[in-house]
């Protein structure tokens, strides 16, 4: 609902499919299983970076091709009762499964969403969610802050990591496909992947 409630009148005009795998509710659930076509990560000294990552379920410095992968999205309620989305995103390299995991929320004073990122969170970046067409969704990150326990640090442009997330059903396929492209001004593609996926059944 949280999804619904940022996009407005706008929610309804999205494929049955996309609306279905952003409207759920606390208590639901929603699986999905894929391949990532292409995983890539960004220059070799921003590896220690990734590795730092991997302990909080964020970045991680492995990339490939044909990488199986799951989406776990799980709405709950919060302490503070606000509704939340779980999403995990696993990724099941040959010797080694890694997570991109984040926690989102809604703001409704801003009509954005709150993209907490990490286990426990280390980054924070706000998501402004857009339809481009009924079947594709738009997400880019906007303003971005450094979680250190309660501090939490706004972080200046050129330090930050600028996501676009497109998503996309496919009737034909009865499958969606995402790709995700994190970007620094100053570095470039800090780190991307691209890839398709069907809902369990």
């Amino acid at each position: 609902m949280i999804y619904e409630n940022v996009l407005g009148e706008q929610f309804k005009t999205l494929h049955p499919a996309l609306q279905k795998r952003y409207s759920i509710k606390p208590g639901q659930s929603f699986r999905a299983s894929g391949v990532m076509d292409e995983i890539k990560g960004g220059p070799f000294w921003l590896y220690p970076l990734f590795y730092f990552g991997v302990s909080f379920k964020l970045f991680f410095p492995e990339h490939g091709k044909q990488v199986p992968f799951t989406i776990l999205n799980k709405a709950k309620t919060g302490s503070n009762g606000e509704m939340q989305i779980h999403w995990e995103r696993a990724f099941y390299f040959p010797k080694k499964t890694r997570y991109f995991n984040a926690l989102m929320s809604e703001s409704s004073s801003q009509n954005i969403i709150k993209d907490y990122l990490g286990e426990p969170s280390v980054f924070y970046s706000d998501l402004s969610f857009q339809i481009e067409s009924s079947n594709t969704l738009t997400i880019t990150s906007k303003k971005q802050r450094l979680l250190l326990g309660k501090l939490e640090i706004p972080l200046p442009r050129l330090f930050q990591g600028l996501a676009t997330v497109k998503e996309t059903y496919h009737e034909d396929s009865d499958s969606f496909t995402i790709s995700v492209s994190v970007r620094n001004p100053l570095i470039g593609t800090v780190f991307s992947y691209k890839g398709a996926f069907k809902e369990d059944a």
